[in-house]
């Protein structure tokens, strides 16, 4: 049976046809168009379609490498369809920022719509020409400036095709997440359409062992949806570690941080995880852990105030248990690849 065509933007792609494509989303002050990029890759046989996005947030650029790297692979045999968007907010990319001109976040203004704010306009576009013509998504991002997340999967665990696709990515962590109001996981559920957010890094940073494990696991995520042939082989991997809660530890006082843990880290509950001190080191203030767990995010600046978010842990009752899987699924992402990353398996 032959694949269907898909039109995206008055586009039309036929089966077996790749294609890049602009969406207008706008005009600069000079009178400058702007347009979200998209490459369809439409299969010659019919399939799920998943889309890929990244910088919904302007500052978030692992996804971008991500997608590259996707589209740079011949998958052969692709069943389906394939919507790759490296740059949703073009806006934001532009000022290296997390938000769009109007300090709106995009990731709050889903579904968005057609004569709203820009935020809204540019959800609406996105949701009208992308989200809906598809099955299932992923969308990538990372940490905030100064703030660094372990690779994870987050995606509403009680729902049975989620749950598979979460851990078929096969990120160190899969953290059972709530639908934030506004977000684009929330207005695909509520569209029917399965959505993994996978968090890795820090903002205006390229992290490769974040993306090369982002990488990976959209790969499996398609083997899993028979998008792509499973392997001939398949190996038997190291399962995620899975949480169902997180917490932030937050800055006691305003002052200087000094943190004695990093990402993957098991910890236990009242363990000190740094010091917030004054520039002399006379007044220290120890910054403790609540609950066990590992260390999913890390603020990485050392100038904190008042109720700053420090250190985010992902609770769990056998955190060394959690760290060894952590450390084994890390493993084989960590030494760069040799061609940089064009076609790696």
């Amino acid at each position: 049976m032959a694949g269907a065509t898909i039109t995206i933007g008055g586009t039309v792609i036929a089966p077996g046809e790749r294609r890049g494509l602009s969406l207008p989303v706008g005009m600069l002050h000079t009178h400058v168009p702007v347009d979200m990029p998209v490459w369809v890759i439409n299969g010659r046989r019919p399939g799920p379609r998943l889309f890929i996005s990244a910088a919904i947030h302007g500052d978030e650029l692992n996804g971008i490498e991500i997608i590259r790297r996707i589209r740079a692979r011949p998958l052969a045999g692709l069943r389906g369809t394939l919507l790759l968007v490296p740059v949703v907010n073009v806006f934001g990319l532009l000022h290296h920022a997390r938000y769009l001109p109007d300090r709106r976040d995009l990731n709050r203004s889903f579904p968005g719509s057609e004569r709203g704010s820009l935020a809204a306009r540019l959800a609406h576009q996105f949701m009208t020409e992308i989200v809906a013509r598809c099955t299932h998504g992923i969308d990538l991002h990372t940490g905030a400036i100064h703030r660094s997340n372990l690779p994870q999967v987050r995606a509403q665990l009680d729902d049975p095709e989620t749950r598979r696709l979460a851990l078929a990515f096969g990120a160190p962590v899969v953290l059972d997440s709530r639908l934030r109001d506004g977000s684009l996981r929330e207005a695909a559920a509520e569209r029917g359409i399965p959505t993994l957010i996978y968090e890795a890094g820090e903002a205006l940073r390229f992290d490769e062992m974040s993306i090369r494990i982002g990488v990976a696991g959209i790969i499996e995520v398609m083997r899993k949806l028979e998008m792509l042939r499973a392997k001939r082989k398949p190996t038997r991997p190291v399962k995620p570690v899975v949480a169902d809660s997180s917490y932030w530890v937050r800055a006691p006082e305003g002052g200087i941080l000094r943190t004695t843990v990093r990402l993957g880290q098991r910890v236990s509950a009242g363990e000190t995880l740094g010091q917030v001190s004054d520039p002399f080191g006379a007044h220290d203030i120890p910054v403790s852990a609540v609950h066990a767990g590992i260390v999913i995010g890390c603020n990485s600046l050392p100038l904190v105030n008042e109720g700053d978010a420090l250190i985010h842990v992902a609770r769990m009752e056998r955190p060394g248990e959690a760290y060894a899987t952590v450390e084994a699924i890390s493993e084989p992402f960590r030494d760069p690849p040799a061609n940089g990353g064009v076609i790696t398996s």
